[in-house]
């Protein structure tokens, strides 16, 4: 917590708007998307999603492949719980799923399903988009294809399974790739490295947590240092990592 509090007060002196960013991609990506407060009806169904995990009071196990919870002490956890401490929230569930339809995502990979806020975030509204999303434990990933068939989400495939068993067997390039799960340093520069290969031009990468510890800070800075990296977005929560090889190498720090 004081790695946060101290890695926060120092985003608040060093973050900005739109104002003063003078680069045309980032500068059109943070006004007419980022800062883009129009409602959207893919918006009631996410809040619909969020609702129902919400009220869903049954207990699971939950198997922590990463690096474990700090809001949970034990293996067994309400859903609710879940959703409201360890989900993506609402305000961050809604920018995702408008970076989908401004970057004209259509083929997304998440990492870390959880009970399926951040899936669902991608897919809501954007049919065009097709989801693959990986998740470690089994009665959590259960928990979320059920939501996803309740809620007709014939757009996101769920795999269960560690993702360094599953990613070696991908094959596909991927438009987006968000990677929320496993918040260790070493395992988020493998991930990167790893997918890498099934990445292009304009694939954007989304770290979750970039400043959750030192560790994840770490990650963090070797990635924006990468010899693929060209832009970073920096909003704390999210680290946003672009490769185009147009753009001049150019590291940004943003308030969302």
């Amino acid at each position: 917590m004081i790695h946060q509090s101290k890695s926060y007060l120092k985003f608040l002196r060093t973050s900005r708007n739109q104002h003063g960013v003078h680069s045309p991609f980032v500068y059109q990506l943070v006004t007419q998307c980022f800062y883009k407060r129009q409602q959207h009806t893919a918006y009631e169904i996410i809040k619909s999603y969020k609702k129902r995990i919400r009220k869903n009071k049954a207990t699971i196990s939950v198997s922590d492949l990463g690096s474990g919870s700090r809001i949970f002490k034990s293996s067994e956890r309400k859903v609710s719980k879940i959703g409201k401490f360890a989900g993506t929230k609402l305000k961050r569930a809604k920018l995702l799923n408008r970076i989908v339809r401004y970057l004209n995502i259509l083929k997304a990979l998440e990492l870390g399903t959880s009970v399926g806020l951040g899936s669902v975030a991608i897919a809501a509204g954007n049919e065009n988009t097709s989801v693959l999303t990986i998740e470690g434990c089994p009665e959590t990933a259960k928990l979320a294809k059920d939501n996803f068939n309740s809620f007709n989400f014939e757009n996101i495939e769920l795999i269960n399974g560690e993702f360094d068993n599953v990613l070696p067997k991908l094959q596909s390039t991927f438009d987006l790739v968000f990677i929320d799960g496993n918040h260790t340093k070493n395992a988020t520069l493998r991930y990167f490295d790893a997918l890498l290969p099934l990445s292009h031009n304009d694939t954007v990468f989304i770290f979750d947590d970039i400043y959750l510890n030192k560790d994840m800070t770490k990650a963090w800075e070797l990635i924006k240092n990468h010899e693929s990296v060209t832009v970073t977005i920096d909003t704390f929560k999210w680290g946003f990592v672009f490769l185009r090889k147009e753009q001049a190498k150019e590291h940004f720090v943003i308030r969302v």
